[in-house]
């Protein structure tokens, strides 16, 4: 919550927690009558793959706060070394609520905007002018959004809430207050409604843009400097058409610097560009192997219990562990899990907390309860608790504790 939220700070369905995802119902049944009673066999591409799109976008962000947590756990290139701590993962629970506002909006322009439906899988100049769109108009106006929300009094009533989080994971990228959030699907309208207007729109065109909005964010957020240096070599120009993790991360400890949406450009026409951007990326992209000095052992225990790991699903990951018919629906991933702990060598990183001057790791032996019991897997398991210890003996670790099952 922002230190003194504005008018529009909660978000309109904020009451009905979990049953939010109902209000898509009346849409996709009437996306669902409509294909079934189709004329001339012609199909609405855009209603039709409004549901699909808002799936893979979810997928997408549970995949990046997975793989951020294990990186940020383990990585070397991790850019702020400080914990998460419960509140900013209570706050930040609702990460799905611009996806599900976008999947509402689409079905609503579909409605009524004539332009919106039976629009093709691609045209090449929706495409070109989405691109250019983007580099131009909406990068330049979020720049001075941005810019301006950092005022004393809209950042008090509505940044701050965003910015409440200093270490950044990737959904960290859309926790935002509804006006906010409502002002930059304004901004981000922009290319949609253009190539909507002129004739060119197309479902790869709308949907791409949504999936690059979020990959750039994502990546931006994910506390772990990804981009290469090698790249910037190859195409110097680079640097002022992409950011990185660690020029944005210097927006969220400085504040008053590196304001650009994804394009650093901006920043350097306007010189808010943070002087450090460039020595803290070389830095970061080196790398810096963390001294660990307390490492705790623990294993898996039932099946399910993989997706209330902090690597699992976000939204289990914070909460004690039961039984969910949902969760034994992912049957097939769970079995997958099963299937890369046989055939994994040594213990993970689930992991890492600071405490003061301390840091502290999780590990897990890819092992559930139910294969300590069997008499066939001792030797195995036997094997990669001792690995364990001794990789631990190996980083200098001071203190190492084992879970019940592991001792």
């Amino acid at each position: 919550m922002a230190t003194n939220p504005g008018l529009f700070t909660a978000w309109p369905w904020q009451g009905l927690g979990n049953f939010k995802f109902l209000l898509l119902a009346p849409f996709v049944a009437r996306s669902v009558y409509r294909f079934v009673n189709r004329e001339n066999g012609e199909v609405d591409l855009v209603d039709l793959t409004v549901i699909p799109v808002y799936l893979v976008r979810v997928v997408h962000a549970l995949f990046w706060i997975s793989w951020s947590r294990f990186q940020t756990a383990r990585s070397k290139h991790r850019i702020v070394n400080k914990s998460l701590d419960f509140e900013q993962v209570d706050r930040e629970r609702n990460w799905d609520d611009q996806i599900l506002m976008t999947a509402l909006l689409s079905y609503l322009a579909n409605i009524f905007f004539k332009g919106a439906t039976n629009v093709p899988w691609w045209n090449t100049r929706g495409v070109v002018l989405t691109i250019l769109l983007h580099a131009g108009p909406v990068e330049f106006f979020y720049y001075w959004l941005h810019r301006a929300l950092h005022h004393h009094y809209l950042y008090s009533r509505y940044h701050s809430h965003h910015h409440a989080s200093i270490v950044t994971e990737p959904i960290t990228a859309v926790i935002h207050p509804f006006a906010e959030e409502a002002v930059y699907f304004l901004l981000f309208a922009i290319p949609l409604m253009t190539t909507l207007f002129t004739g060119c729109a197309s479902v790869a065109s709308s949907s791409g843009y949504f999936l690059y909005i979020d990959f750039m964010n994502y990546l931006g957020h994910c506390n772990v400097e990804l981009v290469p240096k090698w790249l910037f070599r190859v195409f110097p120009p680079l640097k002022y058409l992409m950011y990185t993790p660690t020029f944005h991360a210097l927006h969220h400890t400085q504040f008053r610097t590196n304001y650009a949406l994804f394009m650093p450009l901006y920043d350097y026409i306007y010189g808010t560009t943070d002087k450090s951007s460039d020595d803290l990326y070389e830095i970061v992209s080196n790398g810096k192997k963390e001294r660990v000095d307390m490492v705790h052992l623990t294993h898996p225990t039932t099946l399910q219990s993989v997706y209330h790991l902090r690597l699992g699903l976000a939204s289990l990951a914070s909460k004690p562990y039961t039984s969910r018919w949902y969760v034994w629906a992912m049957w097939p991933f769970t079995f997958l899990s099963l299937l890369l702990s046989r055939i994994s060598g040594s213990a993970f990183v689930v992991e890492k907390n600071r405490l003061k001057s301390l840091t502290m790791q999780t590990w897990a032996i890819p092992r559930f309860s139910f294969q300590y019991n069997a008499s066939w897997e001792r030797d195995a398991i036997n094997e990669l608790i001792e690995k364990a210890v001794l990789e631990a003996d190996k980083q200098g670790v001071k203190v190492m504790s084992l879970g019940l099952l592991n001792q």
